[in-house]
């Protein structure tokens, strides 16, 4: 049976064989609360199995003896080979799919949509993401997010799940999980992509030097290459990968490129 918008309202249980189940690893970068820090930037990476790209990792994990935390804001000569590795099995990996989103914190459009509400930025910028990650009806994701502390008023997990099943006016979204990043090794992976694209607008709107940092503009030249771009200041997309940066960061740039 051929599912699309309507008649994705007759999924059965029975039709499991039809359904894809598939897993997103979601993370941010830039805290909202630091104000020295211009961007904010969450990223999702959605598969099908994270079985095979989790286990390629940890035996190689194993095989280095290699278990720190893989951390964008930690790269060193230490951990820069093993990032390296992490990434390139990313691109080695097939049924992946990875979107994020950027947002320059002193632009119009932060301070209309989100005002002084760091949470609300948060989580309506998840919401989007995960919109788009759905690709089609009769797909269904289980969210895995990195742990934050958050005011005990926040109820992220349930308020996710609600907001994109109601939209939808179906079961797009079958749970939200938070879990601590330094256990999973594809939310740190998330960390690395999303660090490196950060640091792209960095450099190109000379939030720091040019020079930057040797092992950071490593990893960000080995993830360029791989998507066969030069620059993520206007944003990416090809079928697998959907960068999407806000106009403000842009606005930001010495001269117009």
């Amino acid at each position: 049976m051929i599912y699309n918008k309507e008649n994705f309202k007759d999924l059965k249980l029975s039709d499991y064989k039809d359904i894809w189940t598939k897993f997103c690893f979601l993370d941010e970068t830039g805290s909202l609360s630091n104000l020295k820090d211009p961007f904010f930037t969450v990223g999702i990476l959605k598969l099908s199995e994270p079985y095979y790209l989790l286990s390629k990792i940890q035996y190689e994990r194993d095989v280095r003896r290699f278990y720190d935390e893989m951390k964008f804001n930690k790269l060193s000569q230490k951990n820069i080979d093993f990032a390296k590795f992490a990434i390139n099995a990313l691109f080695d990996t097939r049924s992946v799919n990875f979107y994020s989103y950027s947002v320059d914190k002193e632009g119009s459009y932060f301070n209309r949509e989100f005002s002084n509400d760091p949470w609300k930025a948060y989580q309506d910028i998840t919401i989007k993401l995960m919109k788009n990650a759905v690709l089609a009806p009769n797909e269904i994701l289980i969210l895995l997010a990195d742990h934050v502390t958050v005011p005990r008023k926040i109820r992220f997990e349930v308020d996710v799940k609600k907001e994109i099943n109601d939209s939808l006016k179906r079961m797009a979204v079958a749970g939200v999980c938070r879990i601590d990043s330094r256990s999973n090794n594809l939310l740190q992976l998330v960390d690395l992509l999303i660090g490196s694209i950060s640091y792209d607008f960095k450099i190109e709107t000379g939030a720091i030097n040019k020079k930057g940092d040797k092992y950071k503009l490593e990893l960000l030249e080995l993830f360029k290459e791989n998507l066969g771009t030069k620059s993520f200041i206007s944003g990416f997309r090809n079928r697998n990968f959907n960068i999407f940066i806000d106009k403000d960061i842009k606005s930001r740039l010495p001269f117009e490129k």
